[in-house]
């Protein structure tokens, strides 16, 4: 590019002043968008090969332009030559790294398209934040550093990128000019990716010699390389398939993101179309509850619409009543997708906390949110090999395979067919936080098998009968807190009142249901999860349910919570200070556990996070075990 071009480059529009501005926008407005990422290794030029693009689609302004050459020279850019990682390493950690940490997403367009490019980091640690990147990407481009060649990293990158359904991969061959341009060298890395890329299922990529910071083959093709007939970097860029033109030829699925009620007069459905067409008086199904409608309008903004498609953002009107809420899945009505509550499922774990089998997690799914858990992995991929490991959970950045069951039904479709209805994430219930990405393969078929029977005697008429409210009393506490005492206490108490109810105790339940259970943090909450659905059952017979466990973890008691309908659940915290109740050490566990005789025991080598806001809390420091139980009976019939 001459130097006239490339000294005193000005905004896209600066040039379009004394012209139509509003033509021009016109013009731009309808043009396709294209998502794509930039990954691979550490410093394969992945920052600077966007700052590139940047420069040379004229999207930098002068005084940004003015500030970069001064942050080039800071960072010990050579002569005039501009380092155009900068531009993207917004982060000081980064600048001062050489690295990229976050995922840095940028805008540019050209004449015949704009792009939206994530810039992601190719540190392994980072492997959760290019995950983030490649889960809308419609283009994934590789950068490989010639004098380095197919590394773990252009591995692991490449294979989630597949995992993650980038259809479109281009191998840029990075850093031509440090290898002179030497067309072996890049023969010989597109023989090794080929090879690998064949292995994971990659049917197909485009590869070409870059060099992003002198600018070969990136707008122009370079003279440097009159060995390379393929197209250049932004040419292939303009006219590779876009996802959203291959998605609006599936079948029509809008997740419904709320109910769209301005007045009394007007009630209709929002949401991005996910695939597929809709068009006024097409018959459509809402999903989970499988009724049927048609289509009476469709509304945005600037009016109704005849017709629209995969990418819209629309409100859709039905020509009668309906039950569809937030959550709920509109598609078209003779080929709807699935539903089901137990999957297979691909997880990529982005948590510094290893993920805890059977612990209870939200799933969120496009609009659906739901409890679910994650039983142990069947195995874990080895991305640089592709073997399948032995795994007993997933550590940060591991991907595996396990099974998911949900406590309501799912709309999804696989995720190797649609994105929306078959990508999800999975949320720690306690801290709020992303701690994995996963993507449905399949239902299970037992989940298509097991259906629930409709029973004409229900959780109201049992309680009916034995004139009381049905209720759970969860006590927790440390071990020696006196929950077992004071259950006992309460029980008496509530029989003498003439109330139906039973009493599991932690070690009685040991000793059969759970006796194949052990003490690890998986095994303690598969322990809590069957005393759950026990005590949901007998709640459901009418009963008042006294459990006495130590139940350590805060996020398995609320899922033992969220089984019973509002008000029925009583979190009975027994609060006894460690020192107080070591002293007691009835069963002499705590010094099994202090000699190292005992592993995992609460209080000693294993947590117990302490209720944050239970219906009930018992100081024994203050109250008597009967005092206690007075207390306990008089707050539950109270509020029942």
């Amino acid at each position: 590019m001459a130097d006239t071009e490339t000294t005193e480059p000005k905004y896209v529009v600066d040039s379009l002043i004394s012209e139509d501005i509003d033509e021009y926008l016109k013009q731009h407005e309808h043009k396709t968008m294209l998502r794509f990422i930039t990954c691979g290794s550490v410093d394969d030029g992945k920052s600077t090969l966007i700052g590139r693009l940047l420069y040379d689609s004229k999207m930098i302004f002068e005084d940004q332009l003015d500030a970069l050459s001064a942050d080039s020279k800071k960072v010990g850019t050579q002569g005039q030559e501009i380092d155009f990682a900068l531009l993207v390493d917004g982060l000081a950690a980064e600048r001062e790294q050489g690295i990229t940490i976050d995922v840095a997403y940028r805008f540019f367009n050209t004449e015949k398209r704009k792009f939206i490019v994530a810039d992601c980091p190719g540190h392994e640690q980072y492997t959760r934040n290019m995950v983030t990147g490649a889960s809308t990407a419609d283009l994934a481009v590789i950068l490989i550093d010639a004098r380095k060649g197919v590394l773990v990293q252009t591995r692991r990158h490449s294979y989630i990128c597949h995992l993650l359904g980038v259809k479109n991969i281009v191998l840029a061959v990075n850093k031509m000019d440090l290898v002179d341009y030497q067309q072996d060298v890049f023969d010989k890395i597109v023989a090794d990716y080929t090879e690998f890329a064949n292995s994971i299922g990659i049917e197909s990529f485009t590869a070409m010699p870059i060099s992003g910071f002198k600018g070969d083959n990136i707008t122009k093709h370079s003279e440097n390389t009159p060995w390379y007939e393929g197209p250049t970097l932004v040419d292939h860029l303009e006219t590779v398939e876009v996802l959203s033109s291959v998605d609006a030829e599936k079948p029509f699925r809008m997740p419904v993101q709320w109910v769209n009620r301005p007045n009394l007069d007007f009630r209709g459905f929002s949401g991005l179309i996910a695939t597929g067409e809709v068009r006024p008086g097409d018959k459509v199904r809402v999903l989970p509850s499988g009724k049927t409608s048609t289509v009476s309008k469709i509304v945005t903004f600037d009016g109704e619409l005849e017709e629209a498609g995969a990418g819209q953002s629309v409100t859709i009107c039905f020509d009668d009543e309906i039950d569809c809420s937030r959550g709920s899945v509109i598609s078209v009505a003779d080929n709807p997708p699935q539903t089901a509550d137990q999957f297979e499922a691909t997880l990529v774990w982005m948590a510094d906390e290893a993920m805890v089998p059977g612990r209870a997690y939200w799933l969120k799914l496009g609009t659906q949110m739901v409890s679910a858990t994650v039983a142990e992995p069947k195995y874990e991929i080895n991305v640089n090999t592709m073997d399948e490991l032995a795994a007993k959970t997933l550590e940060l950045n591991a991907i595996g395979v396990a099974e998911i069951t949900t406590d309501k039904q799912v709309v999804f479709e696989p995720y190797v067919e649609n994105r929306a209805l078959g990508g999800f994430i999975l949320i720690d219930k306690m801290t709020n936080a992303t701690v994995a990405a996963g993507m449905l393969n399949f239902s299970l078929r037992r989940s298509q098998n097991v259906h629930w029977q409709a029973l004409d005697i229900g959780r109201k008429q049992h309680a009916a009968l034995k004139n009381q409210q049905p209720a759970v009393l969860w006590f927790t506490g440390l071990s020696g807190s006196g929950k077992s005492t004071i259950a006992n206490l309460v029980e008496k108490k509530l029989h003498r009142m003439n109330r139906h109810t039973f009493l599991l105790d932690g070690d009685n339940v040991r000793h059969g249901l759970n006796k194949d259970l052990g003490f690890t943090e998986a095994d303690r909450i598969e322990n809590i999860r069957r005393v759950g659905e026990v005590s949901k059952l007998m709640a459901d017979a009418g009963l008042i349910v006294i459990t006495a466990f130590i139940s350590p973890f805060q996020a398995d008691r609320e899922m033992v919570r969220s089984m019973l309908p509002e008000g029925e659940f009583f979190e009975v915290f027994i609060d006894t200070p460690l020192k107080v109740a070591e002293a007691r050490d009835v069963k002499g566990l705590y010094k099994k556990a202090r000699a190292g005789e005992l592993k995992n025991f609460t209080g000693i080598d294993s947590p117990y996070e302490a209720p944050r806001s239970p219906e009930i809390r018992i100081d024994t420091t203050k109250l008597s075990p009967e005092e206690a139980a007075n207390l306990i009976v008089d707050t539950l019939l109270g509020d029942a």
